[in-house]
């Protein structure tokens, strides 16, 4: 017999920390290797954690809706046959056992309290929970903040004030903080109260609360609203000879790939070839800062069957052909749909394009995917009367056309940035080679 540590895995470059939502085995359980343990939710998408070996569970260290940082050990497998394990080599004795069952609950404490805003009826974004995550500022704090966005919520700008404030502050007692008042008071009139869950007026109304996901893109969308000075050119596209050669190829092409040929893979071909002709879109924003990304990262919104929004990301877009695209975006679909993403999925995206026409939308005004400076709407493609222009005169066609709308963010990009760069993708899905192979 071996004990085996479960430890929550690398999830991506940028992912720290994830939400225990659901553990699948109870202590005693058997598990099978590359059986799935429990499932972890990040502030972008959710996942299954597997075992790495083949055991019984004897031991979960963390519960439902604890946060766990990457590396650390969430729960013990005891397997059987010569394992190698990360258990303490030295005898376990009682006294060993109340010192770790302490160690283990105080790192809880230690991990969770700074990010459970559970307890907390008011709003607040992500970034200002990570904000207060970090300088150690509790609900009670937070609530306090008077907040100056919209409907009283706190802001970027108003914790930072109120940290600022906070280490101006003379050094008080711990005792002594607990009794006093928190530094920055609201106003007598700010309802304070948590606010209870809605009442219907007539008693007909269904009243259901957000679920996890709806309230993190609640708060993002805010917050992009906040940050970005949004801005929105439209251009009509001509995509006829898109139409007809994707009429023509798409049943060779999913005999041979064995994959469906969609519009969206033509699209995405045209934004990426855009982006490398017009680098300044390519960027993000953090402060007073513009960093220019080295690598185009094409993020593709997509709708989940709940009706929720993800963003999963084609890595080095520019770098694929058309078969290569294809595949990307399907496989990306699919696994989205099926609930099968992993937290890198979703992460590192440069640039962001969401289909709008999927829904039969003509055009729309996307709100920017931050820390991104710009995003792309492609409308629906319908056939419409045109002026066609011919060397032996102009005549009235039907033509297959649609709407791009690209939304920027007008701190950085400027209109003829942001219009120049719509109007060279319209230019590549206008020119496409209708004898073009795949």
């Amino acid at each position: 017999m071996a004990k085996f540590e479960l430890k929550l895995p690398k999830m991506g470059e940028s992912v720290a920390e994830a939400t225990i939502t659901n553990w699948l085995k109870n202590v005693g359980d058997h598990i099978a290797a590359d059986e799935a343990v429990l499932e972890i939710a990040t502030d972008k998408v959710d996942s299954e954690v597997p075992s790495e070996v083949s055991g019984t569970l004897t031991e979960i260290l963390f519960q439902v809706n604890d946060v766990v940082q990457v590396g650390q050990t969430i729960a013990y497998i005891e397997t059987e046959g010569g394992v190698v394990v990360d258990a303490p080599k030295e005898e376990t004795t009682a006294a060993n056992v109340e010192v770790i069952e302490k160690s283990v609950t105080a790192a809880k404490e230690t991990v969770t309290a700074p990010a459970d805003f559970s307890g907390s009826d008011k709003f607040f974004s992500p970034l200002v929970k990570n904000i207060a995550k970090e300088e150690g500022i509790s609900v009670a704090e937070l609530e306090s903040i008077n907040g100056t966005g919209k409907e009283g919520r706190v802001t970027k700008n108003d914790i930072l004030d109120y940290v600022k404030s906070k280490s101006q502050a003379p050094n008080i007692k711990p005792q002594e903080t607990v009794q006093q008042p928190a530094v920055i008071q609201q106003p007598a009139t700010s309802n304070q109260q948590p606010k209870a869950a809605p009442v219907s007026v007539n008693g007909g109304d269904e009243i259901v609360e957000m679920d996890r996901m709806r309230k993190l893109i609640s708060g993002y969308m805010v917050q992009s609203v906040q940050t970005s000075a949004h801005v929105q050119s439209f251009i009509e596209v001509d995509v006829t000879n898109i139409v007809k050669w994707r009429d023509k190829v798409k049943n060779a092409f999913e005999k041979r790939e064995g994959e469906k040929l969609t519009f969206t893979p033509i699209f995405m071909e045209a934004v990426a070839k855009a982006l490398k002709d017009f680098p300044g879109m390519n960027i993000s924003v953090d402060g007073e800062y513009i960093i220019k990304k080295k690598n185009i990262n094409l993020g593709m919104a997509a709708a989940l069957p709940n009706g929720n929004l993800i963003v999963p990301v084609i890595k080095n877009a520019d770098q694929l052909n058309l078969v290569g695209m294809a595949k990307a975006v399907n496989d990306l679909g699919n696994r989205a749909k099926a609930g099968k993403l992993k937290p890198d999925d979703t992460q590192g995206g440069t640039y962001t394009v969401t289909n709008v026409g999927t829904f039969g939308s003509v055009f729309g005004t996307p709100i920017i995917n931050q820390p991104q400076v710009g995003i792309l709407a492609l409308g629906a493609i319908r056939k419409v009367p045109a002026v066609i222009e011919t060397p032996e005169g102009d005549f009235i066609g039907i033509r297959q056309k649609m709407f791009l709308s690209h939304s920027y963010d007008h701190r950085v990009v400027d209109g003829a940035l942001g219009g120049s760069f719509v109007k060279r993708v319209a230019e590549y899905l206008e020119a496409f080679d209708v004898n073009r192979d795949y």
